[in-house]
């Protein structure tokens, strides 16, 4: 079995293959139409690589979709263990309670 990157990666990129299929393109013309390397796509689909901003717009342009489609509803905790699980809310209420 592939190694993944993460659970996020795994989501996206099953997200951009799904949209990818429906379109019925080939990972080839994806990457001619993104200008990124359709191995790379195959990595991201697969979610053996996490896709940074500037990919997900370029895939998302090509694919005539809005970039958000593929992050809604993705969290930092399925980018995996976190060392903290405290929001900005968390903290803006502690110092008002310290203060």
């Amino acid at each position: 079995m592939p190694k993944t990157h993460s659970a996020a990666a795994v989501e996206i990129g099953r997200r951009i293959r799904e949209v990818r299929q429906l379109l019925g393109i080939s990972l080839e013309d994806l990457g001619e139409l993104s200008e990124i390397g359709w191995t790379s796509i195959g990595r991201i689909e697969r979610g053996a690589s996490s896709p940074n901003a500037e990919t997900l717009v370029r895939l998302a342009t090509a694919l005539e979709v809005d970039p958000g489609q593929f992050l809604t509803g993705i969290t930092a905790s399925d980018y995996g263990k976190r060392a903290h699980q405290i929001t900005v809310r968390d903290l803006i209420k502690a110092r008002r309670e310290q203060g």
